[in-house]
């Protein structure tokens, strides 16, 4: 067995937290109201005509809820729920082997959606629009075209770059919605929702830090508390209260903000070594050492929302905003 023993069951308990934390109803699931209202609906008037609700194409940034939207449309229409990634779609084989194991009334969730081979992307254009599947089988002049009936299901797509999707696949989507982060309010009853569950007496001073800290992103405000609550469990604490936050969020290098290392990285090299910006996406990653994926779906999307950077035609440049909460102001350019 590979790895750390004690991190394999570390990653497992968590894994078992995170899917008792996530919500099993409509009523549990907090926040993103408007998508909530317009998805219930497509349900119910698919079932009292007896279809199938239209593909749905969700996106926005990690952690806003994507797939638990897809298990409560799975668990409302009493369908099985078949996930996938666009990663694991690379190869005609892939997407055929996936289509031909469906079965009638089924949902297949397919994460990372703009990860799909455009070179079989049009494979799926039949099996969404009359449920075909079209295959060739053999090779040269001897190939010939074989086509299968597939079961009536519901395509659920999830991306954090729809951009990246191609026209005609979004085109066949009955309906697209995009994932807006949450409101403080939301996420600090998600938080206490979560408390409950896990049987902790919170402070609501604490609840609120955690909040502020958590990217406006449920998972991110799960991700604390659990950090929280073990902080709270080695030091003894009956309650969790501000100080236990305070001094969690510290150990991770996390700030009030919910700014990570990697976050204040990124604007202070902006700031020390290209004078506030523009600076190029590439010179960025080369920076970080990350690749363009991460820096775009994960950091730029926070930082942005925080007003802490902006996307310009020359490139990216940081805010006042950023050089007061980094107190950098020495090195604005007048």
């Amino acid at each position: 067995m590979n790895g750390n023993p004690m991190e394999q069951k570390k990653g497992e308990q968590d894994f078992q937290i995170d899917t008792l934390l996530r919500p099993d109803n409509w009523d549990s699931y907090i926040g993103q109201e408007r998508i909530k209202a317009n998805v219930k609906i497509m349900i119910e008037a698919a079932q009292k005509r007896g279809e199938r609700p239209d593909h749905l194409l969700f996106y926005g940034p990690q952690g806003l809820g994507k797939t638990t939207i897809a298990n409560l449309i799975a668990k409302e229409m009493g369908a099985q729920l078949r996930i996938t990634s666009g990663v694991n779609l690379e190869k005609t084989g892939d997407l055929v082997s996936t289509l031909a194991n469906l079965e009638e009334g089924d949902i297949l969730f397919v994460d990372e959606a703009h990860r799909i081979n455009r070179t079989i992307e049009e494979i799926l254009y039949p099996a969404m629009e009359s449920r075909k599947l079209h295959m060739m089988v053999g090779k040269g002049p001897a190939a010939r075209q074989l086509t299968l009936d597939l079961p009536a299901f519901t395509l659920i797509a999830a991306t954090t770059r729809v951009n990246l999707l191609s026209a005609p696949l979004r085109s066949r989507f009955g309906a697209i919605f995009s994932m807006d982060y949450y409101e403080q309010a939301h996420i600090e009853e998600i938080i206490r929702r979560s408390a409950g569950i896990l049987g902790l007496q919170i402070e609501s001073g604490a609840v609120a830090s955690i909040a502020r800290a958590a990217r406006f992103t449920p998972r991110t405000a799960n991700r604390l508390l659990k950090r929280v609550r073990d902080y709270a469990q080695v030091h003894n604490m009956a309650t969790i209260g501000e100080e236990a936050v305070y001094d969690t969020l510290e150990m991770l290098e996390i700030d009030e903000l919910g700014l990570e290392k990697w976050d204040r990285k990124l604007l202070e090299s902006i700031i020390k070594k290209f004078k506030g910006g523009p600076v190029g996406l590439n010179t960025l990653v080369a920076i970080l050492g990350e690749d363009k994926g991460t820096v775009e779906e994960i950091y730029e999307p926070f930082l942005i929302k925080m007003g802490l950077l902006q996307k310009t035609p020359s490139g990216r440049v940081v805010t006042d905003e950023a050089y007061d909460h980094l107190n950098l102001r020495q090195f604005k350019v007048q």
